[in-house]
Order: structure tokens, then sequence, then C-alpha cells
């Protein structure tokens, strides 16, 4: 998702499209990080789930 949400921009050649990528990018990235936060909390077993797999949306990143 991350990956076409920022390519999408350059295939159609769209400037403006960058603007909106931009967006996308961060409400993803804000909606990950409340996603494992709610995980973390309510669903038991999570934590050390998360901790055997530590990368959640980029590899060696975060």
């Amino acid at each position: 998702m991350l990956a076409i949400t920022v390519a999408m921009p350059l295939i159609l050649e769209s400037w403006w499209g960058f603007t909106v990528s931009g967006m996308a990018v961060v409400v993803l990235i804000l909606r990950t990080y409340l996603e494992d936060k709610t995980l973390r909390a309510e669903l038991a077993g999570y934590e050390e789930y998360a901790q055997r797999v530590r990368y959640r949306l980029l590899p060696r990143i975060w």
C-alpha cells in the first residue's frame, strides 16, 4: 500500500498527486501506530508477538 501510494504520482506524472500521496502516507503511518497500540492493550498474546516481529510497516526502519 505504501509503495503504491508513493509510486502513483510518478506513474501519472502528477505533481498535485504528491500532495495527496503525502497525506495518505501520513494517515497510513498514524493508522498503523494506533492499531498497534490498540492491539497491545486489548489482544491477549499480541505483546509477545510484537516482540518477535519487530518491523510493522517498513523492514529495518519501523
